[in-house]
């Protein structure tokens, strides 16, 4: 293994960053993984589960058992991790631009269909490689205009190319829960079953420009582009896995995360360990078009009726929230049938706020399907 480190801003008289990497196997010699840890700094979790794999890779490399070329990047965001307002870890927005740091990330596809129009033929695996060198040469070229949008360059340059990209993250409060593009459906159903995830939510384009996509949807967009007599299969596996919840920080969780992780790996063809039974899905894929957030009407105290995990139907009382002056009460109802698999921490609300995310199986939303 040896590692890496990229500076982000190095301006005198500044504050610095500097990113680290760590680099497994060979580039080159096989498949190629990525794997990076809060992207949103303050979501913690992630941190320790990659700890957990950097020290099963490093034996793992040591016993000669890593296969092709896994990137590791254990603390995606050094610009979060060093923001602090009044005391409190910041990790989500970047305070300079208010921009989240997963999002806006360069999507290269629409360059992809003017420099690559000519050149693809009938060879699938032909494409791919003349994808792969093009969407890096379009990455090199993408020009930050700040450091957030430094960072971000630094990382989609070690992850564009990769077979598979897993961006580790955790909600506010959540059961274990996984994104992926819904060409990638089959894939992401295996790490959902190794992991243990509650729901399992798929979009072609969830909006945004979030950083698992701006790896993976541009294989689908071209393969649309050019139609079915140039064959381009989504060579990108991107995943977003959200490890529950913000104060889910335990050794037994991230080691149990971590283990899931790495049997991915194995069965993509990464890593030479003996694969355990694949576990029974806990969870059915279902559209993150259908997905229904609650937010607040009203300001006051969030009494929650339901818990994470629990089905509700449409119509269902899910939560109060009372006016602690007044005492007026508001009551917030599913509008259809789901799990419920993620809320805020917050027990005081003001109007507007996101109270919980329900997961269904019927589509109904369109435009930006993320929480900004």
């Amino acid at each position: 293994m040896h590692i890496q480190t990229h500076p982000i801003a190095s301006e005198p008289g500044l504050a610095s960053y500097q990113l680290t990497s760590c680099h497994y196997g060979r580039p080159g010699s096989g498949r190629k993984a990525y794997i990076q840890a809060s992207l949103h700094a303050d979501e913690v979790p992630a941190m320790l589960v990659a700890q957990f794999v950097r020290r099963q890779l490093d034996r793992l490399e040591a016993e000669g058992r890593v296969q092709g070329e896994i990137v590791l990047v254990p603390a995606a965001n050094p610009v979060g991790l060093s923001q602090l307002v009044q005391g409190t870890p910041f990790g989500r927005y970047d305070l300079g631009t208010g921009v989240n740091f997963n999002r806006a990330f360069c999507h290269v596809a629409e360059e992809l269909k003017e420099r690559l129009a000519g050149r693809l033929g009938a060879d699938a695996a032909a494409n791919v490689a003349l994808v792969r060198a093009g969407a890096r040469t379009a990455v090199a070229r993408w020009e930050p205009q700040d450091h957030t949008e430094t960072l971000k360059k630094t990382l989609l340059s070690m992850a564009i190319d990769a077979d598979i990209v897993l961006d580790l993250h955790c909600d506010n409060q959540g059961l274990l829960h996984v994104y992926a593009g819904t060409p990638l459906a089959d894939q992401a159903a295996q790490l959902a079953a190794l992991l243990g995830a509650r729901a399992l939510l798929l979009s072609n384009d969830s909006g945004g420009a979030p950083f698992d996509e701006a790896c993976s949807r541009l294989w689908w967009e071209l393969a649309e582009h050019f139609g079915p007599d140039t064959p381009i299969p989504p060579a990108c596996a991107a995943v977003t896995v959200e490890l529950r919840g913000e104060m889910d920080v335990r050794y037994d969780l991230a080691e149990q995360d971590a283990q899931a992780l790495l049997q991915f790996l194995a069965r993509e063809g990464l890593l030479d360990i003996p694969l355990c039974e694949l576990p029974a899905p806990q969870c059915d894929p279902t559209p993150l078009a259908g997905v229904e957030p609650l937010h607040a009407p009203q300001s006051g105290v969030l009494v929650f009726l339901k818990a994470l995990g629990d089905r509700v139907a449409a119509g269902e009382a899910v939560a109060d929230i009372v006016n602690p002056v007044s005492g007026a009460t508001a009551t917030l109802r599913a509008g259809q049938d789901g799990l419920l698999f993620a809320s805020t921490a917050h027990r005081h609300l003001m109007r507007g706020m996101q109270v919980c995310k329900i997961a269904g199986a019927t589509p109904f939303r369109s435009g930006s399907l993320l929480s900004q």
